[in-house]
C-alpha cells in the first residue's frame, strides 16, 4: 500500500503530533510528582506544561526533527534530541527559578534518557512507515547544461528514496518539445535553462499546478532582497546591491564583541588543553596562520590552531585536505573533526577582521582562480567573512565554489539580526555531522559550475 504525496502532509502532522504529546506527556508526569508539590495550584501547573510543549515544539521544528525522510532516520533523530536537550535544560533553570532553589536534576535526567529512548524509536518506525507508504516523487529534469545536469543528478541519488528523475531533456529540444513530455509529471526541476525555455516551463507549470524545482542562477539570488516598489499603478522591485547598511553594521558589530567574547571565557578551558596537546606531540608552533580576505577584499592573517604537520606546504603549492591526508597530525584530526581547529578565530573577530556569520574567509590564491571562472565570486566581499555561514551549515567541506557562493549570496541579500542568531543556532547542529567535515577526494573531479571545492581549512 502508498498513499500520494498529497496525503503526506497529515501523516506527518500525525506522526509528529504522537511524539511531541509523548515526550509532554512525560514532563507532565515528572513535573506533578517530583517540582509541583507546594508551588503552584493547577492553572499554574498547565502552564508550565504549556510553555514545556512551546519549547519543545520550536526548537524541534527549528532544528527539522518534524522532517522525517526515508533514508535519513540518524538526521531525524538527532535533530529531535538536540531539541529535547535545549528544552530540558531551559526547563530545569526554570525551575529552579520557580523553586527559588537548585531543583533536583536527577528525575528530568532520567526522564531525557526516557525521551531518548522514544524519539529513537519514533524516528526509526516513522522512518520505516513512510519509506514503505511514500513512493519518491517522480521528476522530470530540463536543464541547458550537460555538466550541471550531471552534477545535479548525482546529488538526486543521494536522496533516491525522497526523488526520482525518470527522464532528462536538454533546452536544445526546443520549448514546444519539452511541455509534450512534461505533462505527464507532477515535478519538475530546471537547471541553468535560458530565460525563454524557463519562462515558458514556469507558466506551464503554473497554470497546470504542477510542482517546480528550481537551481537559481547568481541573479536570481541578488533578486531575492529586492523591496516591493509602485510607480503609480506599476510594480517595481527595487535591489539596493550595497550590502548591508550602516544600522546593520553597528548591530552586527555589537552582537560579534558580546558573543565572542563570551565565546572566549567559555571555551579557554578548552582552547589551552588543545594548545597544549598540539606543543607537547611536535613541539611545534600552536597556532597556523595565513593570509585571508574579507570584506571589500581586504587581507587579514586568520588564525586557526595547527592540525598538519610542520611545513606542510613547505613547497609553496596549496593543497586542500583530503580524506586520510597524512599531513593531518593524529591531534589535528580531533580538533579538525570537533572543530576546536576553528576556536581561534574568536580573536579575529574581536580584532574585527571577521564576524561570527558570514562568507567563509578564502584564500587569496582561490580567489583569482574562482573569480576568473565566475566574476561574481568577488560580491561576497560585501561583508566581513565569518566564522560560520550557509555554506557551512547547507554544504559540506568540499562543495563546489559556485555552490557556496550562491548560498553566500542568499544571506547576503536576506541578512538580518535574527537570520544572524538563527545561523548561530543552527551551527550547534552541524558541529557533530560527521558529512559537513568530510575533506576533499584524493582526485576531486572539477564541479560542473567550475572548479574544485573552495577551501583549504
Amino acid at each position: 500500500m502508498r498513499i500520494s504525496p498529497d496525503n503526506q502532509a497529515w501523516l506527518k502532522f500525525a506522526a509528529s503530533l504522537g511524539q511531541w504529546a509523548a515526550l509532554v506527556g512525560l514532563w507532565l508526569w515528572v513535573w506533578l510528582n517530583y517540582y509541583a508539590e507546594g508551588i503552584f495550584r493547577s492553572r499554574g501547573n498547565i502552564l508550565v506544561v504549556a510553555v514545556y510543549g512551546f519549547l519543545l515544539f520550536f526548537f524541534t521544528r527549528f532544528y527539522g526533527g518534524y522532517q522525517i525522510w526515508p533514508g535519513r532516520k540518524w538526521t531525524t533523530a538527532f535533530s529531535c534530541l538536540l531539541a529535547l536537550v535545549l528544552t530540558n535544560f531551559v526547563t530545569y533553570l526554570q525551575s529552579s527559578l520557580i523553586g527559588r532553589s537548585l531543583a533536583d536534576p536527577v528525575p528530568l535526567f532520567f526522564m531525557t534518557g526516557l525521551q531518548t529512548l522514544l524519539i529513537a524509536a519514533w524516528s526509526w518506525g516513522a522512518g520505516y512507515v513512510f519509506q514503505c507508504l511514500v513512493p519518491p516523487r517522480r521528476l522530470m529534469l530540463i536543464h541547458g547544461d550537460e555538466e550541471a545536469a550531471a552534477a545535479l543528478t548525482k546529488k538526486m541519488l543521494a536522496h533516491r528514496k525522497l526523488y526520482v528523475i525518470e527522464e532528462s531533456l536538454s533546452a536544445e529540444a526546443g520549448l514546444e518539445e519539452i511541455l509534450s513530455r512534461l505533462g505527464k509529471y507532477r515535478a519538475v526541476i530546471m537547471c541553468e535553462l535560458p530565460a525563454k525555455i524557463r519562462n515558458g516551463v514556469l507558466n506551464y507549470c503554473f497554470d497546470r499546478s504542477i510542482r517546480v524545482y528550481v537551481v537559481p542562477m547568481v541573479s536570481d539570488i541578488l533578486m531575492r532582497g529586492a523591496a516591493d516598489l509602485h510607480l503609480f499603478d506599476t510594480p517595481l522591485l527595487m535591489s539596493a546591491n550595497q550590502g548591508l547598511n550602516f544600522m546593520q553594521r553597528l548591530v552586527k558589530r555589537g552582537l560579534d564583541l558580546v558573543l565572542a567574547s563570551l565565546g572566549l571565557v567559555l571555551t579557554s578551558p578548552l582552547m589551552l588543553l588543545t594548545a597544549a596537546a598540539i606543543k607537547l606531540y611536535d613541539g611545534g608552533p600552536v597556532f597556523f596562520y595565513q593570509e585571508r580576505c574579507t570584506v571589500n577584499n581586504r587581507v587579514f592573517n586568520i588564525r586557526k590552531f595547527r592540525s598538519m604537520v610542520l611545513d606542510a606546504e613547505k613547497d609553496g603549492r596549496p593543497r586542500p585536505a583530503t580524506d586520510g591526508d597524512r599531513r593531518i597530525t593524529p591531534v589535528g584530526r580531533v580538533i579538525r573533526r570537533l572543530r576546536i581547529d576553528e576556536l581561534p578565530q574568536l580573536f579575529n573577530i574581536l580584532k574585527g577582521d571577521m564576524s561570527l556569520v558570514g562568507p567563509r574567509p578564502e584564500r587569496l590564491e582561490n580567489i583569482r582562480e574562482y573569480t576568473a571562472k565566475h566574476p561574481e565570486f568577488s560580491y561576497r566581499t560585501k561583508v566581513k567573512a565569518g566564522l560560520t555561514g550557509y555554506a557551512q551549515i547547507r554544504g559540506r567541506y568540499n562543495t563546489s565554489a559556485y555552490d557556496k557562493l550562491k548560498m553566500d549570496l542568499v544571506y547576503i541579500v536576506n541578512y538580518s539580526l535574527m537570520e544572524d542568531l538563527r545561523l548561530l543556532l543552527l551551527t550547534a547542529k552541524v558541529l557533530f555531522l560527521k558529512e559537513s567535515t568530510a575533506g576533499f577526494k584524493r582526485k576531486p573531479a572539477k564541479s560542473a559550475a567550475g572548479g574544485k571545492a573552495a577551501g583549504n581549512e
